[in-house]
């Protein structure tokens, strides 16, 4: 595992995938204006926990996040008394919006600061071509009154459900957050310190996750491990633990008779798994007892 793979880890977000290459792309390419990820896929809020834990990971001491879709936003740390402008007129509370991006220009002046849009599809087109005018000259203007941004310090990533306005694409790097992770890792018994005798559950395993189009992190497929070494004996309570144990399967994929006989191989391969280990645990005695678990759908 890479050491951003790790860190990532550490921070919320678990992937087969790497993200080496992205960060080097996004910080050790020569750029003008503030540096941006655009951040896209079918991942749903996996696309938060990515963004979140990227700006963890490389540490930064400034980490701003915005929710358009967030109908009542936290209160800014420091609730600023009513004003009035020339003419007396008492001015609206700033903006949930230019309250976060004010802070983050004015954080990036003295430290690296790292800001994230969620959801910007709900937006007004308008603070798109603000937002766009940000990455580009590093301005932020609420009211008549500019915020600077140091493109040193600022890091923006968006996130959209949708298209965005071509001049933000076209000013950023996009990364797509599936799902699933594009890379399906192929693992061994070897990697979770287990002999020989668990290849045949392996294979039926792999076997299984091609059918249901899944590809588990090391940490999913080593408490599917365990669940069918402590708890698994029939074929339901094998389809709930792949539901409740790997984070993008489908429950459809899980009930549709063409992943059924695959269900059952993993099932029978892994009660023959628990014989030999009781085999093996006995291997004293001279005439080991073994007890092989009834399957569901056993005579």
């Amino acid at each position: 595992m890479s050491d951003l793979r790790a860190k990532l880890t550490a921070c919320g977000f678990e992937s087969n995938d790497d993200y080496e290459f992205l960060v080097r792309c996004l910080f050790a390419t020569p750029h003008t204006g503030i540096r941006l990820l655009n951040i896209e896929g079918d991942g749903e809020r996996r696309k938060t926990a990515f963004a979140m834990a990227l700006a963890r990971a490389l540490e930064y001491p400034q980490i701003l996040y915005h929710d358009f879709t967030d109908t009542a936003p936290p209160l800014p740390q420091l609730i600023l008394p009513p004003t009035r402008d020339e003419l007396g007129r008492m001015e609206p509370p700033i903006e949930p919006l230019d309250q976060v991006v004010s802070e983050a220009c004015a954080h990036s002046e003295g430290e690296p600061t790292a800001l994230i849009i969620d959801q910007l599809q709900a937006a007004d087109f308008r603070e798109h071509l603000r937002l766009y005018r940000l990455v580009k000259e590093g301005i932020w203007e609420v009211r008549g009154a500019p915020y600077v941004a140091n493109p040193r310090h600022l890091f923006v990533m968006l996130i959209s459900e949708a298209s965005i306005y071509h001049g933000l694409r076209k000013e950023g790097f996009r990364v797509w957050i599936g799902r699933i992770p594009d890379r399906q890792l192929v693992y061994s018994p070897g990697n979770f310190g287990l002999g020989t005798e668990a290849e045949p559950l392996f294979r039926a395993l792999h076997q299984l996750f091609e059918l249901l189009e899944v590809a588990p992190t090391q940490s999913e497929f080593a408490r599917l491990l365990s669940d069918l070494k402590l708890h698994v004996r029939t074929l339901e309570q094998l389809r709930l633990s792949l539901y409740g144990r790997l984070e993008g399967v489908e429950r459809e994929r899980l009930i549709d008779p063409r992943t059924q006989d695959a269900q059952y191989q993993v099932l029978k391969t892994a009660v023959n798994w628990l014989m030999v280990e009781e085999i093996e645990l006995k291997s004293d005695s001279r005439s080991p007892q073994r007890h092989k678990p009834k399957l569901e759908s056993d005579p």
